[in-house]
């Protein structure tokens, strides 16, 4: 049952128009948004200080005079990458593709799920390494630790389903690089070409794994949309350069070889979580980059994208990094997976959209919709408010919903675990879906996975 407006009041910048905000206790929408802006930095840009309102949708648009088309500098061309060294993990065998139908036997699936808690020991244990063991991070993994045993009940169930559902295609190879794998995840019946989900997982850009976006491809899959959870190279495995092209690769092979599945290539989406969110973020505006001139060939178009979605998304590093390091990612930890302080502009998508010399590439990205809960202590909700204002003020196409008093497990996690209805999850059905109102309106009954006073808990003491 939607939920009723309240109306709040906003005043916006006045360098933009004026903007409607909205508050709704779980949901916030408006469908005359629009995104799409692609722009360089000014020296002297300044990044945004955080709102404090628990504010929700808000949209707008505004029409801008394009400049002349002007070419990439220095820092844009000039991509630093960090070679691989001895950490480059050993590929893992692929299942799905070569022609194999995604059927193994118990041996193989074992051996499978051991090599794969083999890599999320070393990511654990590099992880470790690089934040040290200090009184922070102590009572950070204790709370981890109760956190996951509250949610054990449902990664047990979707672990098997994850391992040895018949619909699950793991590790195929999109790339030539360590971790170059992804899984799709593939609806119970056949008629027709699928829409496509392409996920890119978070894990605060060191920790991050395919497998989990195993919940929401579980979801998605049953209602009849393929789900594509790219794997790409952690720090320091890779820098974030190699993840972007990572996730470029990735999304290239959705693109080219879907149709070989099932799915639609016209008619793929892309989303991230957390990290994952700023990592597609960041390939999605570099592809629209390349295909105005302004850098290498392309093997896949923006234009094959619907939409974007990001799930408790950063979009500005400079306005993040104090907040990373007051949780525990040092900054000095950060400036290395980022590349050294002169790189934060360039993979900050929402600093590279006011880049006035790209301005003339923002008609090639895709709808921008961006999911954020107003409790996220990981990464703050006005991150995603300010990307969105941005946006929007270039005259870009974009869209944000937050969702009250949630954080940044509660919206990829608790609440699927949940069963029932799932309101982000029925937003993402929506906007997939939207031509076919018949299927959006199907109940499917997804059962509990994890009692609900173990999810209450797990809310309280999750880290994150």
């Amino acid at each position: 049952m939607p939920s009723q407006f309240l109306p709040i009041s906003y005043l916006p910048p006045k360098s933009s128009p004026s903007t409607e905000m909205m508050f709704k206790p779980l949901i916030y929408d408006d469908s005359s948004t629009t995104l799409f802006a692609s722009s360089r930095f000014d020296d002297d840009h300044h990044s945004v200080k955080p709102l404090l309102s628990r504010a929700s949708s808000y949209s707008g648009s505004v029409t801008t005079t394009k400049p002349p088309n002007g070419g990439l500098t220095g820092w844009y061309q000039k991509r630093r990458r960090r070679s691989n060294s001895d950490n480059n993990l050993s590929a893992f065998p692929d299942d799905g593709a070569n022609g194999n139908d995604g059927h193994q036997t118990i041996g193989q699936e074992v051996s499978h799920a051991a090599a794969e808690t083999f890599l999320l020991t070393r990511l654990g244990l590099k992880l470790l390494s690089y934040l040290g063991v200090g009184y922070r991070w102590i009572t950070r993994f204790m709370a981890l630790g109760c956190y996951a045993f509250l949610l054990m009940p449902g990664f047990i169930q979707v672990g098997y389903y994850y391992f040895f559902s018949p619909h699950v295609r793991r590790s195929i190879v999109y790339g030539d690089q360590p971790r170059n794998r992804l899984d799709l995840y593939l609806p119970k019946n056949s008629n027709g070409p699928k829409p496509v989900v392409a996920f890119v997982t978070g894990g605060a850009w060191i920790i991050g794994y395919k497998a989990w976006g195993s919940l929401l491809g579980q979801q998605l899959s049953d209602r009849d949309i393929i789900v594509a959870c790219i794997d790409y190279r952690n720090f320091p495995q890779g820098s974030i350069s190699d993840m972007v092209k990572d996730a470029s690769s990735g999304i290239s092979y959705i693109c080219n070889h879907i149709a070989e599945y099932g799915g639609d290539p016209d008619r793929i989406y892309l989303m991230g979580q957390s990290a994952g969110a700023h990592i597609a973020a960041c390939a999605l505006v570099e592809q629209v980059v390349k295909e105005s001139g302004e850098g290498d060939s392309v093997s896949w178009s923006s234009s094959q994208i619907n939409a974007y979605f990001g799930l408790s998304g950063g979009y500005n590093l400079l306005s993040l990094v104090d907040h990373f390091h007051d949780r525990g990612l040092y900054r000095s930890i950060f400036l290395s997976i980022m590349e050294g302080e002169e790189s934060l502009r360039q993979f900050s998508p929402e600093l590279v959209v006011q880049n006035p010399n790209l301005r003339h590439i923002a008609a090639r990205l895709p709808s921008i919709i961006l999911f954020h809960g107003t409790a996220d202590y990981s990464i703050p909700s006005d991150a995603s408010k300010s990307f969105a204002e941005t946006l929007q003020r270039l005259g870009a196409k974009a869209k944000v919903i937050l969702y009250e008093g949630k954080t940044h497990t509660d919206l990829f996690l608790q609440d699927p675990m949940r069963g029932g209805k799932d309101e982000m999850f029925e937003d993402i059905v929506s906007v997939v879906l939207g031509d076919d109102q018949e299927v959006i309106a199907e109940s499917v009954n997804r059962r509990r996975l994890v009692p609900e006073f173990m999810l209450k808990l797990a809310h309280w003491v999750s880290p994150f």
